[in-house]
């Protein structure tokens, strides 16, 4: 259902847009903080505000570079509706002023091939460059363009409660249209997004939603029943819950995490899942003596690490602009002690698998290199190979997904087997 476009609803529009372009807070929460307070806003009526405000922080570069100078919030908003969205001025008509028409209309006009390249592909110039180096000039422009989409939905069925065919049939029998993901064997993608938290399938816990490329993190983990397993940057849970589920909720699952915010999440997540091997436990930092006591002991342990999440800018798109040059160093510090920190649980004969949501070789391969030069007792086994059990054919020596190649968010993933 379409939002009937009003001068209210566009004024919505620029307040949450007036909140996210002093980039304080993470755009989804400034969003949703703004939905709770507004809770006459239908389901049609956020979606429209969500997608228009999403589009300007998304294609912030290149509207800007059309808007000859006009730079107010209403003038992003408008643009990004004309130029991003296709709408025509008549569709503008409910809020377009007489004296607004000449500039948007020369706006709409203009070529991005008019604009330099990093404007183009509207990202800063420090991650252009950076992204120019690894990909090149033409697979950085479909990489960008990619980036600059929304995500679709994905889901990942619970295998505790039903398959993948059994959520796909009950979807349909809702009117939900969806299908079965091309990579990962438990996943199911949705045409559209209709709001689910209320829905019975959820409220059981039929599914999780969870990106498609993040669920192959489960399959290059490889947990078996019985086993110890860390999740050692646990978050809200979604990978937790899926390497519960990949473990038939047998043996001890471990779920650290440093902030107490991102853990109560996972409660009514694994309330839900049914679930009843994973532990959670907050951690003061990766040395804690939590982590300690588990020192060579681990069958596996996953390190989905902090990074600079610039493969989810389809979701995210702020953070090409919170991030910086700067901010990506210091994260690189706090990855390889992360991971050094993590390893020392892994018993020999055990496993690590270190995964960022990152793009830059910097926060990947590099960090991977280091680890292996440091620790002779680790190898690289070939993330290919892992994948072909679960039958999933992707080449590489390491996992590597990519918005423009694979219809995923950007995932790096490596697996480091400890000799026996």
């Amino acid at each position: 259902m379409k939002a009937r476009f009003t001068p209210a609803l566009f004024a919505h529009a620029e307040a949450v847009l007036g909140q996210l372009l002093t980039f304080d807070h993470p755009a989804d929460a400034v969003v949703s903080r703004y939905f709770r307070e507004h809770r006459e806003l239908g389901h049609a009526d956020r979606a429209f505000v969500a997608e228009t405000v999403f589009a300007v922080l998304r294609r912030g570069r290149s509207l800007e570079a059309r808007c000859a100078g006009k730079l107010s919030d209403r003038a992003r908003l408008l643009a990004a509706l004309a130029v991003t969205r296709g709408w025509s001025q008549r569709e503008l008509a409910p809020v377009l002023k007489a004296s607004e028409e000449e500039w948007l209309a020369a706006a709409k006009s203009m070529s991005d091939s008019d604009f330099p390249a990093a404007v183009r592909c509207d990202l800063p110039d420090w991650l252009h460059a950076r992204l120019e180096a690894q990909f090149g000039a033409e697979e950085t422009l479909a990489l960008a363009t990619a980036l600059n989409q929304p995500a679709p939905l994905d889901l990942r069925v619970n295998t505790l409660k039903g398959s993948r065919e059994d959520l796909l049939a009950r979807l349909a029998a809702d009117g939900i249209a969806a299908q079965a993901g091309p990579l990962s064997p438990l996943a199911v993608r949705l045409r559209d997004k209709p709001a689910l938290a209320k829905h019975p399938l959820f409220l059981e816990g039929a599914f999780e939603v969870q990106d498609e490329g993040s669920q192959l993190l489960g399959f290059l983990l490889e947990p078996k029943r019985g086993e110890m397993v860390v999740d050692f940057c646990a978050g809200a849970g979604g990978k937790t819950l899926l390497l519960g589920a990949l473990m038939r909720n047998t043996g001890r699952l471990y779920a650290f995490d440093v902030s107490d915010k991102r853990l109560v999440k996972l409660k009514p997540r694994l309330a839900r899942s049914g679930l009843s091997n994973v532990h959670p436990a907050r951690i003061e930092h990766e040395r804690d003596t939590k982590i300690k006591r588990l020192a060579g002991k681990a069958d596996r342990v996953l390190v989905d690490a902090p990074c600079s999440g610039l493969g989810t800018l389809r979701r995210n798109p702020d953070l090409k602009w919170r991030q910086s040059a700067e901010s990506v160093a210091e994260l690189t510090l706090k990855q390889a002690a992360i991971l050094a920190a993590a390893a020392k649980l892994v018993r020999p004969g055990g496993r690590i698998v270190y995964a960022t949501c990152s793009l830059l070789n910097e926060e990947n391969d590099a960090i991977v290199a280091a680890f292996l030069a440091a620790h002779p007792d680790f190898v690289l086994t070939p993330a290919s190979g892992v994948l072909a059990r679960a039958g999933i054919e992707l080449p590489g020596d390491t996992l590597r997904l990519l918005p423009h190649r694979h219809h995923t968010d950007g995932f790096f993933a490596a697996v480091l087997d400890r000799k026996s």
